[in-house]
């Protein structure tokens, strides 16, 4: 038996399982109505499948769970996203199965749409502010970062540049969000002024609070701040990855631009911090 007919099989029952879930998680009834039809178009799929092949094939459960906890963690848009590869790769193995049945080209056409049809429901309100949510987030990143370096040789204390840390990131986070409200409120865009400063705070103070903790768990200033940069690679790889996907971006490129920028800064004020304690003198 054709291993690719068996995994093609497999798919089509578990994207019917998963897209009937995330029918159930979408709020807009037009887009319910639209997962649900794709997903019988699925079941379909399967049944060709199994008329061809003649066995009974179990879903992917796994894949069910991970992508219905994607969905519902991380956005329906993100899901959908994900599933929308998988629809361009069932087309690949349909394309080279089709010799087996005139219904194969239907089903063909059929995913084509699918991906269509997927694109559309991308309406997101963490979308629209996701720009707010980079801002917040990157300049996080640069200034925090590159101020716990030079924090690390001037003071040489893991809880004072802890301290310092978290207060100066707060502090920058209100300013931020401050920024960002009186910017968007000037934009002739659709985004609500607060909800922008709101996205560019949150992300803000979630990536300061991440970056200071190893200073308030490890004593050594050098393992603290090399945890902290890994935890700033971790934040970039993640983020990055998910506006990669979600609005069809390279991630390659937007990962090394703001990685090089995070950690060149970085680079630079900890030769400051080292300057400035060689000119004053601090032990």
């Amino acid at each position: 038996m054709d291993r690719g007919l068996i995994q093609a099989q497999r798919n089509e029952l578990t994207d019917h399982i998963v897209y009937k879930k995330l029918a159930g998680l979408a709020k807009n009834a037009e887009h319910r109505r639209l997962l649900r039809r794709i997903s019988e178009d699925e079941i379909r799929h399967y049944g060709v499948f199994k008329t061809i092949s003649g066995e009974e094939i179990a879903p992917d459960r796994f894949k069910v769970f991970l992508f219905t906890f994607i969905s519902r963690f991380l956005g329906l848009n993100f899901g959908l996203k994900l599933m929308e590869s998988g629809e361009d790769n069932a087309q690949d193995t349909y394309a080279r199965l089709k010799g087996l049945s005139p219904e194969i080209e239907s089903m063909i056409r059929d995913e084509e749409s699918h991906e269509k049809e997927l694109i559309s429901l991308i309406d997101e309100d963490r979308l629209k502010y996701v720009s707010s949510m980079v801002l917040g987030l990157n300049d996080a990143l640069v200034e925090l970062t590159g101020a716990l370096a030079g924090f690390t040789l001037a003071l040489n204390n893991t809880r004072l540049i802890g301290m310092i840390g978290l207060i100066t990131g707060l502090a920058a986070s209100m300013s931020m969000a401050s920024s960002e409200y009186l910017s968007t409120k000037h934009e002739e865009t659709d985004k609500n002024p607060l909800k922008a400063s709101i996205y560019t705070g949150i992300a803000y103070v979630g990536t300061v609070l991440i970056l200071v903790t190893p200073y308030f768990f490890i004593n050594n200033v050098f393992y603290s701040l090399g945890l902290t940069l890994l935890c700033a690679l971790l934040i970039m790889f993640i983020f990055t990855y998910y506006v990669s996907i979600a609005k069809d971006l390279s991630f390659r490129r937007r990962f090394f631009e703001m990685a090089g920028l995070s950690l060149g800064i970085a680079t630079i004020s900890f030769f400051i911090g080292l300057g400035v304690r060689k000119i004053f003198g601090v032990e």
